[in-house]
Order: structure tokens, then C-alpha cells, then sequence
């Protein structure tokens, strides 16, 4: 009975919204007409692409509540720009057709709704107040004793009741799925939108690989090349004195050892950036807790069961939380921290969060830029929520089904 009741309350969170939402449509929708028409005056050129784009805002909250309700999810469609392209765009159509149908059939659900939700408390309120208020009717019967007052008002509160808690789920699962279906895009545009999706993470990916090997070029240059330079300098001196100044030769031979070992220091530290030696040793669940142990923010670690992960996706994984936690020891003012590493089908899920300040964005020097990069790569999904004051959370997704 109490999962019954929950339904029904989540239930009349989508029906009485779109009741509002269903008398806001019946005055929008002689506005657009109006905007259609002004069109041929010169003045709906202007008026029009703005109208769209506010009608897209209204139909893109639409979708992400139904999709919330259903359980489904939904991806953002981009909105037109410019008349030309809002009038050829079939989101636009889209859009107009569901505030047509959504002025209709959103205001006879939501009164349904509506209907339902002052059901129960009316009937209640009917039985007790009869002999106060002239003309209370329970089912159409004026009552004329309390015998016959509570009969009637057992029938009618469990009538009300049902429709409460059996028809106000159902109409909010049909309002639900009607927006969906009526605004959803077809599947040339889904393939179009993934088509230009693939584009750009490629173009970020290309560029990130740019800038990768251009960064892994300057640290050998400017480190390990002039160290074996100087250690090849170095050994040449002492072959020219060993001769004649032995000590000197052999201190040059231990500076020149000193710098092979530093040389080799910093190719190890080049070789970690492209894939961490630690994901080979103790594999992806081992190499997160060691970053969580390292943090200097107490940081609390809880990896899954995540069964064979490809190593592209190992080293994104690794490298995302490293900075994320980077992000939280520089600048977040945090106490504590969490890591959260988990398999669910065919993804990998990291989330990391933090009690900090917030207000972390990717222009700001936070790295979170070049996470997002080195994840749409791998056409996974980076999602940072950090309102000022707190808290941050980064939720990063990767697919492993390669």
C-alpha cells in the first residue's frame, strides 16, 4: 500500500505540472500562429527564432521529466539558430506538434490529476462537514443521517482512493511517454547529431594526441636529452684524462653515473604519463586506491567487481581520477573526498566528490578540461556538478564493450 501511494504521489508530480503546463500551451500556441503570420510583415524573423528557442527550453525540460518519471534516458537535442534554420529544422515541427497535442491531452490528464489528488480529502471532508454546509451530496445522495453519511462517504472515499492510487500512475505513465514519443527525433537525426558528436571528439582527441606528444617531445628534449649529453660529455673528458689525471677521470665517471640514474628517473616519469606502471603491477582497482592513499584529503575508496577492462580505457580511468583528486587537494578547500570506481554492463562508472568550496570550471586551470578530452576519446561522458559552496562531484563514464 505504501509503494501504492508513492506512485500515486509521483504520479501527480507529473500530471499537475502538466496541467500548468497544458494552460500555458493553449495561449502559446495563438502566439505562434501570430508569430507565423507576422513572418510575412518582416517582424516574425526576428520574433520567431526567439519564440523557438524558448519553445525548445520548455520541450527539452519536458523530455528530461518524462525521462525522469520513465526511468529513460534522455539525451539534450541541440536547438536551431537563426530563421532560416529554425524553419527547416524538424525540431521545430517536433516542438510545435507536442505543444498542439500537449494543450489538449496535458489538460485532460492533469485535471484527471487534479481531480484525483481532491478526491480523497474532499470526501473526507465531505462526511464530516454534512451536517454544517447545506447541499454536500456523497455519489449524488444528499445524506440525511450520519448512518447513511459515512456509508455513502465509504463507497465514494473508495472510489476516489482507486482512482488515486491505480488510474493517476497510468495517466502519468500515458502523459509521460505521449511527450517522449512526440519529441523525440528520428533516427536520421539521431545518426546526423552522432555523426558531428564523433566529429568534434575526434578533433579534441587529435588535438589532446597533439599536445601529448608535443609535451612528451619537450621533456625529453629539455630533460633526458641534455642529461645523456652532458653524461656523454662527461665520459669523454674522463677517457681523454684517465691517463693523466686518474681521480678526475673517475670522479667524472661517477657524475656520469649520477646522471644516467637521473636520466633514467625521468624517462620512467615520462613513460608514467602515457601508462602508469601501476596499472600493470596492481591493475585498475589497486592503482585507485593507492591515488585515494597518496591524496593529503582524507579520501575514501570503493571499487566494484570490474571484471576484464580494456587498458585504453585503464589509463583514461586512472588518469581522471588522479587529476580529479589533484583538483581536490589544490584547490577545493575540501576534508574529505570520495572515490567511487564501478562496472554496470558494458560501462565504467567513476565518481569522485568532495565537501570543498565548489565552483570548479574548465577554464580554470582545474584540468578538467583535459579529462573531458582524453574521455570523449574514448566516446565516454564527463558530468561536472560544482555550485558555488559545494559540493563538487565529477561523474565520468567510459564504455568497455571495444
Amino acid at each position: 500500500m505504501t509503494m501504492d501511494l508513492r506512485s500515486a504521489v509521483r504520479g501527480l508530480g507529473v500530471l499537475l505540472p502538466a496541467l500548468v503546463t497544458a494552460l500555458a500551451a493553449l495561449i502559446v500556441v495563438p502566439l505562434f500562429a501570430v508569430s507565423g503570420l507576422l513572418v510575412v510583415l518582416g517582424a516574425g524573423v526576428f520574433l520567431l527564432p526567439a519564440a523557438a528557442a524558448a519553445l525548445h527550453r520548455w520541450t527539452e525540460w519536458e523530455r528530461r521529466r518524462a525521462g525522469r518519471y520513465l526511468g529513460t534516458p534522455v539525451a539534450p537535442i541541440r536547438s536551431a539558430s537563426g530563421f532560416k534554420e529554425v524553419v527547416r529544422s524538424p525540431m521545430t515541427w517536433r516542438d510545435l506538434r507536442w505543444l498542439v497535442v500537449h494543450a489538449l491531452f496535458g489538460l485532460v490528464t492533469g485535471l484527471l490529476g487534479l481531480v484525483a489528488a481532491l478526491g480523497v480529502p474532499a470526501t473526507l471532508a465531505s462526511v464530516v462537514l454534512w451536517p454544517v454546509i447545506p447541499d454536500v451530496t456523497l455519489l449524488g445522495v444528499l445524506p440525511s443521517d450520519w448512518g447513511t453519511a459515512l456509508g455513502l462517504g465509504a463507497v465514494q472515499l473508495a472510489l476516489t482512493g482507486a482512482l488515486l492510487v491505480w488510474a493517476v500512475p497510468a495517466l502519468a505513465k500515458a502523459q509521460a511517454r505521449v511527450s517522449l514519443r512526440l519529441l523525440a527525433p528520428s533516427e536520421a537525426e539521431r545518426l546526423a547529431d552522432r555523426v558531428d558528436e564523433l566529429a568534434e571528439t575526434r578533433a579534441g582527441a587529435l588535438e589532446a594526441h597533439g599536445a601529448e606528444l608535443r609535451r612528451i617531445e619537450r621533456d625529453l628534449h629539455d630533460g633526458t636529452q641534455a642529461q645523456l649529453v652532458s653524461i656523454a660529455l662527461r665520459l669523454g673528458i674522463a677517457e681523454k684524462t684517465a691517463t693523466s689525471d686518474p681521480e678526475a677521470a673517475l670522479r667524472l665517471v661517477r657524475e656520469a653515473r649520477d646522471g644516467a640514474e637521473e636520466a633514467m628517473a625521468g624517462l620512467r616519469d615520462v613513460v608514467r604519463t602515457l601508462y602508469p606502471p601501476i596499472l600493470a603491477d596492481r591493475g585498475l582497482a589497486g592503482a585507485v586506491s593507492a591515488l585515494g592513499a597518496r591524496c593529503p584529503v582524507p579520501t575514501e575508496v570503493s571499487v566494484g567487481e570490474l571484471g576484464e577492462v580494456p587498458a585504453a580505457v585503464e589509463a583514461a580511468a586512472y588518469f581522471a581520477v588522479a587529476e580529479s583528486l589533484t583538483n581536490v587537494a589544490k584547490h577545493s578547500g575540501a576534508q574529505r573526498a570520495a572515490v567511487s570506481v564501478r562496472r554496470e554492463g558494458g560501462e565504467l562508472r567513476i565518481e569522485v566528490g568532495d565537501d570543498g568550496a565548489g565552483g570548479a570550471v574548465e577554464s580554470g586551470g582545474t584540468g578538467l578540461t583535459g579529462i573531458r578530452q582524453r574521455v570523449a576519446a574514448l566516446d565516454g561522458r564527463t558530468a561536472v556538478h560544482s555550485p558555488a559552496g559545494g559540493p563538487t562531484r565529477i561523474e565520468v563514464v567510459l564504455p568497455c564493450g571495444f
